[in-house]
């Protein structure tokens, strides 16, 4: 009977324990459950992913890719240059698509174009673009496909610069994320998709000044429920067979996050998943700052030396910040530190001598080595004129035997 005791009492242990470890596991790994066809979370400067789902299958991309049209607009162009509108750019709109709009023959600055596509998700506007940059439509597309390539997009293909529904239109959550991050690299682009309102000049077809563009992303908007003072940008975009699409950028105390949602069922459910998944990152997600640059990280020997000078203190170059998991427990990072082969004197004060690096969940974070000071070589002259005196003795002492013998 004490037997049988004994091991219902085990069993119950077990199961308290095994349900907790569940909890703390539940805990430490929340599930986002997110329902779009594709999403992405991806921290921009190690380029950790931090969730994925569907990431590289191709989606229909909508407005999103007017993320790319912008930004090769912005590399091709100057801000105050100005294009005019023609026939073509505002009568090949289907019905339901979004317009500024603009008027035939009007003349208006590159910078206006570019808020009125990033804000309202003008498609005129990116017409007029891809027309003034590229000479065509078709001409643009080529631009397009040229720069995705470069920027390391794998299994993207555009053939206008708005995402009208085209069935040869397409993308992945993981391309756009590389085009997205390549793009808020560009200072012009960043604060454009930032902005959330901004009013287009008057122009020789519309002397008014009543054309205000406000930005579709409602984290940008202050009397909306979803507003997000960490979010700055990017794009939505939206049509029936691309689903609800939203790109946006979170920083929040060093963090930067770049999260994709393509084919959300819904608008509001484009944001409310958005908005699930920047909450997971800054709740398990943190910087820890492991070395400051100019930090001492190693003393060595230098061959060559002077004796005042031979012994070298090696600094980090710059910051060491590495992204941590908030949820799971500490290790101790033993980082990796190779110096260059050969380190002899003499060495200026800032010489790059090697480098110091830590592994971190397969992230690897580095800083050069750099010489805090300078080191002086060794001349040999005291040793090179005691060798001279000794020779000197030698033959003196010879000479002073052989005039004995």
């Amino acid at each position: 009977m004490k037997k049988i005791h004994k091991l219902l009492l085990g069993i119950i242990l077990f199961i308290i324990i095994t349900v907790n470890n569940l909890k703390v596991y539940a805990a430490n790994n929340e599930e986002l459950n997110i329902e779009a066809k594709a999403a992405l979370i991806v921290e921009t400067t190690t380029g950790k992913v931090i969730y994925k789902k569907n990431a590289k299958e191709q989606n229909y991309p909508a407005s999103v890719t007017k993320v790319l049209t912008a930004i090769l607009v912005i590399e091709n162009c100057k801000l105050d240059d100005m294009a005019t509108v023609t026939k073509t750019a505002v009568s090949n709109i289907p019905e339901g698509y979004v317009t500024a709009p603009l008027f035939v023959d009007e003349k208006i600055s590159i910078k206006d174009l570019l808020y009125a596509l990033m804000l309202k998700s003008a498609n005129d506007a990116a017409y007029v673009l891809a027309e003034h940059v590229g000479g065509s439509v078709e001409g643009f597309s080529k631009m397009m496909n040229e720069k995705a390539e470069e920027i390391g997009c794998k299994n993207s293909h555009f053939v206008n610069p708005n995402g009208i529904h085209d069935e040869q239109h397409y993308t992945t959550a993981y391309d756009m994320f590389l085009i997205s991050k390549y793009a808020m690299q560009n200072e012009t682009f960043a604060k454009i998709v930032s902005t959330y309102k901004y009013t287009l000049s008057s122009t020789n077809k519309y002397t008014k000044e009543d054309r205000v563009m406000e930005n579709t992303n409602s984290f940008l908007n202050p009397k909306s429920a979803y507003y997000n003072e960490n979010v700055k940008g990017i794009k939505t975009g939206t049509t029936k067979q691309a689903g609800n699409c939203l790109i946006t950028d979170s920083q929040k105390e060093g963090l930067n996050f770049i999260t994709v949602v393509l084919g959300a069922e819904t608008s509001d459910s484009k944001f409310s998943e958005t908005k699930k998944m920047i909450k997971y990152v800054f709740n398990n997600y943190s910087l820890e700052k492991i070395n400051k640059k100019d930090d001492k990280i190693k003393t060595i020997e230098v061959k060559d030396a002077t004796k005042e000078t031979k012994m070298l203190d090696l600094v980090a170059s710059e910051d060491i910040d590495i992204m941590k998991n908030t949820k799971t427990p500490d290790k101790e990072l033993i980082p990796e530190i190779v110096l260059n082969e050969e380190i002899s004197a003499p060495i200026n004060t800032g010489d790059e001598l090697g480098y110091i690096e830590y592994n971190v969940d397969g992230i690897k974070y580095h800083a050069k080595l750099l010489a805090a000071n300078d080191v002086e070589k060794k001349t040999y002259f005291v040793e090179i004129m005691i060798g001279v005196g000794v020779l000197v003795l030698i033959v003196i002492i010879i000479k002073i035997v052989k005039k004995r013998k």
